[in-house]
């Protein structure tokens, strides 16, 4: 109904068609969001195997206490930014961008792996290896929208590069 409706104003009005990318075309999107979330991956390693190496194996309440909040951080953190990178390859990216960056899609589907073999395992390389895809990420990302990226070490306690958008 409501598609006819617009139709017969069109008719007499000769509206102006519009587009969107997305239900609510805010036309924010950044990656910066996924960049933390892998950046907090790595710095949940680091916490889970510095707190191993310093307490041993001794079970304690404190050590259980403490592997549960790092591992649920981890996790909630590892899908994070697999849903940063969805949203914006789902409502930002169009089929030109993909033809302009074919490597697109494999790179989107690298970081749904990479981000889930994280989830299960407590491993610094794979968590650097999610980083670095995000990055890669983020680099088309700033290219589509034609501005000069950067790398530059993160200012956290995790001293990887990140790629940033030069302002």
């Amino acid at each position: 109904m409501f598609h006819k409706l617009a139709q017969k104003l069109d008719q007499r009005y000769h509206l102006d068609m519009v587009q969107a990318h997305c239900d609510i075309p805010c036309g924010i999107y950044d990656p910066h969001q996924a960049q933390i979330g892998a950046l907090t991956v790595i710095r949940m390693v680091d916490l889970i195997e510095n707190y191993l190496k310093e307490h041993g194996d001794a079970l304690t309440p404190e050590l259980l206490n403490s592997m549960a909040r790092y591992v649920a951080v981890k996790e909630e953190h590892a899908e994070l930014t697999k849903h940063e990178v969805r949203v914006i390859w789902g409502d930002f990216m169009k089929d030109t961008h993909a033809e302009a960056y074919p490597q697109l899609h494999g790179l989107v589907h690298k970081i749904m792996k990479i981000g889930s073999k994280c989830r299960q395992t407590v491993n610094r390389e794979t968590a650097l290896a999610l980083l670095e895809v995000v990055n890669e990420f983020a680099e088309i990302f700033w290219q589509i929208k034609g501005i000069e990226t950067k790398r530059v070490k993160s200012p956290y306690s995790v001293k990887e590069d990140v790629v940033l958008p030069v302002l």
